[in-house]
């Protein structure tokens, strides 16, 4: 019989909590009007523990659900299922917790080595359209191919057994050729110093793999590629199999290690071409976009100033601390420089996006979520939930914004209007969970004109709890 869960640890309840349910809803109701060109599947991929956890619950750990939002011809069907890996049947199978996905040291002991030799993990970060296959990422390992319209579980993918590597929860994908651009940290092994970046063509065929060795063992969550370059950012939440077997976390804060932005050429480059460019201690999750001219390539970043979530070495907490949008520069023409960033936001902002058109190329217009201070969280070091979407114009420096007052917003997807829309031309989807009906909606909005409001708000009986990243699959 399966166990309640803790009511003390904040990612196991309201809004982060499981819900233990999977269903399908059509034709769900809609406040305005869906517009009538928006046709597609967005994808919202997160934790949802199926059973209450070993030891101490991370929302890293949970078991993967993935819930889709099928529009066509202005009308919105719902369906979500948690995504059958490895160790969620071994589970279901005892009806109970067997495995602590972030410690291999706290699991039953008939599965002591599950964690050392899985190739599924939990498949609860994010999601990605390529190649004709529906990839959910989790980034310790392979990526795990699920149907995109039931959502049923087929198993993990290794790209016809080339993928030898995890997979990063943050593919890139160039708008021009299609070519698929990840990577994984720890490449060879258990919290070995190095990354293996991977080119997969249009098609879905895995064409190019790249070893390249690391300044240290580092969790490395997001990456950005440009017109000429790859930057793969080495910050310092270390990885330690030594630190983990004698109790102490196997990640932790090290700012002492530095910060080594790994630059690499894109056309060609291998592990000997790799140039390491320092800069001062800084962390970020997530990007928005980079791009190169002359030499110089700029990177938007959702900056911190210490890593949120993680803990020292000795297991304190970091302390509090907040995201802003940073431009980093790197001179690629003067051989000893150092990296520099210069904060070019005022508003907290994670979560960024911009038009996938545009990724790797100069742009304009990009969208992130941010709080507005009025809907506190009961964690002290990220104290303020994110109920804000916002779009900054990197030309103009203008920031409009759209509040959604006691409430929780997901990460925003933009969709293009069209294929040939101009920039930024398209709209913005956001699913909501409103504090006080505890239920979730998905937010339709104009992505240029975010304070007139949302074009379209489609309801739900139920909430999806706050996970972490969607995408997009064009209908046909």
């Amino acid at each position: 019989m399966a166990q309640p869960m803790s009511a003390t640890n904040p990612f196991l309840n309201f809004p982060y909590g499981p819900i233990q349910m999977e269903c399908e809803a059509h034709d769900l109701v809609v406040e305005g009007e869906v517009p009538a060109d928006l046709c597609g599947t967005l994808f919202r991929a997160g934790p949802n523990q199926r059973f209450k956890p070993r030891g101490d619950y991370h929302l890293f750990m949970g078991d993967g659900m993935v819930h889709a939002f099928h529009i066509r011809d202005g009308k919105v069907n719902y369906n979500n299922r948690w995504v059958r890996t490895n160790k969620w049947k071994l589970e279901d199978r005892e009806a109970r917790a067997l495995i602590n996905p972030m410690n291999p040291f706290d699991c039953d002991p008939a599965y002591s080595d599950f964690v050392f030799t899985d190739k599924d993990g939990t498949a609860n970060t994010a999601v990605v359209w390529h190649g004709g296959r529906m990839l959910v990422m989790e980034e310790g390992h392979p990526p795990f191919e699920i149907d995109p319209d039931t959502l049923e579980s087929i198993g993990s993918w290794s790209f016809r057994g080339k993928l030898t590597t995890a997979m990063t929860a943050h593919p890139k994908i160039d708008p021009v050729t299609g070519e698929m651009v990840f990577f994984a940290y720890m490449a060879s092994g258990a919290f070995s110093p190095d990354v293996m970046v991977h080119k997969v063509n249009a098609q879905g065929i895995l064409t190019e793999s790249v070893r390249i060795e690391t300044p240290y063992s580092s969790m490395v969550h997001d990456f950005v590629i440009t017109e000429n370059y790859i930057v793969i950012p080495v910050m310092p939440i270390t990885g330690s199999l030594d630190r983990a077997m004698v109790g102490g976390p196997p990640f932790a804060w090290e700012p002492e290690k530095g910060v080594f932005l790994g630059v690499l050429p894109r056309h060609g480059g291998t592990a000997e071409n790799i140039r390491w460019v320092e800069m001062d201690v800084s962390f970020a999750f997530h990007f928005m976009n980079a791009f190169d001219k002359d030499g110089v390539i700029s990177v938007d970043a959702c900056q911190f100033e210490t890593a949120p979530l993680f803990p020292t070495p000795d297991g304190k907490a970091t302390g509090k601390s907040e995201p802003f949008l940073t431009r980093w520069t790197i001179d690629m023409n003067d051989p000893k420089s150092r990296a520099t960033f210069k904060r070019i936001d005022e508003f907290q902002s994670e979560f960024p996006q911009c038009d996938p058109r545009y990724t790797g190329k100069e742009y304009r217009h990009g969208w992130y979520t941010s709080p507005d201070g009025t809907a506190k969280s009961t964690i002290t070091e990220n104290d303020d939930f994110y109920n804000v979407v916002g779009h900054f114009d990197h030309k103009t420096g203008a920031v409009d914004r759209y509040s959604f007052g006691q409430a929780m917003t997901s990460e925003a997807i933009f969709v293009p209007k069209s294929a040939t829309a101009a920039e930024g031309e398209g709209y913005l989807l956001s699913v909501v969970t409103n504090f006080e009906t505890r239920t979730s909606s998905l937010y339709i909005f104009n992505a240029l004109k975010l304070a007139d409001g949302p074009l379209a708000k489609v309801h739900l009986s139920h909430r999806v709890p706050a996970g972490f990243h969607g995408g997009w699959r064009p209908g046909v």
